[in-house]
Order: C-alpha cells, then sequence, then structure tokens
C-alpha cells in the first residue's frame, strides 16, 4: 500500500481550519487501514462495541452490496487489532446536526462555455464543538472549550487495485464524504433535505445498510453513469440518524438528478433534464417551483431564498466555472448574513464531470469586518 498524507491548508495562528490530504493505493483492505490509522491519529477514532446480530448483518449486507466498504472495514479492524468478525462497529459517527445549510447546482456540459458538466456547491456548517452544538440545540449553554467539528477535515483520494479513483471531501468521517468525484466523471454532493424539520442526531448507533454519509461514497464505488446510481439507490437500504439529506448526482454525459428519501421512507428521483439543476435545504418533490416558494422563516435557513437566488443566476445564460463560483458567492454564508446561526460557508468546490476534479477553497475565519477569509482554491484529481 502506498500512503500520502500531508497538511493542505491552514494550521498557522488563527486559522479556524487544517485541511488534510490522504491519498491511498493498493487494494481495498489497505485502503481500509489507511482511513483507520488516519481517522485514528486525528479523531481518536476506535470500534465500538455492538449488538452481535446487527454487527453480523451489517457486514453481510456491506458484503452483498458494497463489496468495497466490507473489505475495507477488514482493514479497519486489523488497524485497530481486532477480530473483522468482531461484535463492534468500525465505523465512524455519521449523523448532521440540526441547522446545517448548503447550496449545490449542477451545469449540463450542453449549457456552460467550458462544454463539461459542472457541480458547484458551498459547504455550509457549525463553527462549534460537536458539545457545545448539542447543548445548544438542546436549549443549553456551555463553555465551548473543544475543538469545532467541521475544523480538521480531509480530502482522500483512493486508487484502489479492484475499482474506480476516487477523490473526496469529508468533514470528519473517513468512511464516508460529504462530495466526490471518480474517475468516470460521475460525482455526488450531500445537503440537509429538510431544514425546517430536521432534528438533532439520533443516539441510535449505526443500522444495516448505508447511513447518511456513506451513501455518496457508495455511489462513487460501485457506479459510473447517473443511471446506474438511479438503480442502485433504488435497490440500496438506507436510513439516517435524525437529520435527513438529500444528494446531487450527475454523470459525464450531463445526466443529473436530485435523491430524496421523504419522513415515512418513500423515495423520489427528481430528474434535471436538459437544464441546469439547483438544490438547497428543501425536498425538491414538494417544492421544486422557484416562482411558488412557502416564506423562509427562522428554521429554513434561508433555503428558499437561496434557491430563488441560485435560480435567477442560471436563469441568465451565462453558464461558466467563474459564473458558477459567483452564483455560489452570491448565497453563502459569513459573519454578517448568518443570523442568530453560528454558521458560515466552510468550503465551496466545483466538481468538473469533464475533467474528473474538484476544486475547493476552505474557511480560515472571519476578517475584522466580518468578512470571510478564505484559502487559494486547490486542485484535486481522481486519478
Amino acid at each position: 500500500m502506498t500512503t500520502h498524507s500531508e497538511i493542505l491548508v491552514g494550521g498557522r495562528a488563527g486559522d479556524f481550519m487544517t485541511v488534510r490530504g490522504l491519498r491511498l493505493t493498493g487494494s481495498q483492505t489497505e485502503i481500509g487501514r489507511g482511513l483507520a490509522d488516519a481517522a485514528r491519529e486525528t479523531y481518536g477514532w476506535r470500534p465500538l462495541a455492538a449488538d452481535p446480530r446487527r454487527a453480523r448483518a451489517r457486514r453481510e449486507w456491506f458484503a452483498t452490496h458494497w463489496p468495497q466498504h466490507a473489505a475495507r472495514l477488514r482493514g479497519a479492524a486489523s488497524a485497530a487489532g481486532v477480530d473483522p468478525d468482531a461484535a463492534v462497529f468500525l465505523d465512524s459517527f455519521t449523523g448532521v446536526p440540526e441547522g446545517s445549510a448548503c447550496s449545490v447546482t449542477f451545469c449540463p456540459p450542453s449549457l456552460t462555455e467550458e462544454g463539461r458538466g459542472l457541480v458547484g456547491r458551498n459547504y455550509d456548517f457549525f463553527v462549534t464543538s460537536q458539545a457545545a452544538l448539542f447543548a445548544m440545540l438542546s436549549g443549553e449553554t456551555i463553555e465551548d472549550t473543544g475543538p469545532p467539528m467541521a475544523s480538521r477535515p480531509y480530502v482522500i483520494t483512493s486508487v484502489p487495485d479492484d475499482g474506480p479513483a476516487t477523490t473526496v471531501l469529508t468533514m470528519n468521517e473517513l468512511d464516508g464524504c460529504m462530495e466526490g468525484v471518480n474517475e468516470h466523471g460521475l460525482t455526488v454532493a450531500l445537503l440537509i433535505a429538510d431544514a425546517e424539520a430536521a432534528g438533532a442526531p439520533v443516539d441510535a448507533g449505526p443500522q444495516v445498510g448505508l447511513g447518511s454519509t456513506q451513501l455518496p461514497r457508495f455511489v462513487l464505488d460501485t457506479c459510473a453513469t447517473a443511471e446506474q446510481a438511479r438503480m442502485a439507490l433504488l435497490g440500496a437500504k438506507q436510513y439516517d440518524l435524525g437529520a435527513p439529506l438529500h444528494y446531487l448526482v450527475a454523470d459525464a454525459s450531463g445526466d443529473a438528478f436530485v435523491w430524496e428519501r421523504g419522513p415515512g421512507g418513500d423515495e423520489h428521483i427528481v430528474d434535471a433534464g436538459s437544464a441546469a439543476l439547483c438544490v438547497t435545504n428543501h425536498y425538491l418533490h414538494r417544492h421544486p417551483d422557484p416562482a411558488n416558494l412557502p416564506e423562509d422563516n427562522a428554521e429554513t435557513m434561508e433555503t428558499y431564498q437561496r434557491y430563488r437566488s441560485l435560480h435567477r443566476w442560471n436563469e441568465k445564460g451565462e453558464l461558466s466555472g467563474p459564473a458558477l463560483r459567483a452564483a455560489l458567492d452570491d448565497v453563502r454564508y459569513e459573519a454578517g448574513n448568518a443570523g442568530a446561526h453560528p454558521v458560515r460557508t466552510l468550503w465551496r468546490s466545483v466538481l468538473d464531470t469533464g475533467e474528473r476534479t474538484m476544486s475547493t477553497r476552505f474557511y480560515l475565519g472571519d476578517n475584522p469586518d466580518g468578512s470571510a477569509r478564505y484559502s487559494d482554491e486547490l486542485v484535486f484529481a481522481a486519478r
């Protein structure tokens, strides 16, 4: 196995975020061991005790439906010095707390100046520690002394012997991701699906099937096209831990859709067709029309306003990498427009389905005037 790790941005005094890069090659088992080693070093990861029946059912489900992940878990077991069949969870926490707000838009290749499909996303999240955030969600106040949840993200490039190369970006869960691209040009990005109704994470532990942040990695590991992803998701068992998410999936041909699951487990595919596709933090299958949206309130994190804004940018017909970045900057969170929420746009990514790249800049802190300070944009390739 070849492992290469480095600090990409941040780490200086006053920087909010230290972004680590990790490149792994070899078998999926070797890659899993490398991921577990990195999670232990950075986050103090360790296996957690599990109900034996549920642990066995999870192993069997992964072996059948997601063998790449099953092999990585065997590598994680090796790194932890436990039997791969032991009654433990080898995954990390997969919930996303209430109140995060993200924006994504897809511009198909037929509409962009570059002639390639472009997915642009803002990742908006809290700048507090997990303990302080959960206390706030419970109506309590504590001294915030821990590291912010999102201050140590990873960019991970995996080049396995038996599957597509992937480049993914994750906040703090190395078995999943928030967005990514594979060598086929397939891209995935996740967002909160129902900001108004999302609750704090449920402490239920990993279930059988795909956790919220595992789903994008599953798609990138097992699919080459958007149509393959539709079929894979329709056949997969999925769960969330109190915060429902939805996902934009797009491929190099320009085919794209949003995958959503309603509160009762009902599944919805919202296809892009030949038009640009915008997603924020409300269910598209309920409210797809920007001209006919409910009013925002304190719980919606301006999902409808951001949705209208992205649509206005797309309707201008000036679809290009620079225009997409400008549209995302127009709806980003800074100290002056986040209201009472301790939320910032922690990174902005543009995923190029033709070039198989992810270009990202990262939040490093606030300037004295309240504007955000960002890193230079870095380019990562799925190869």
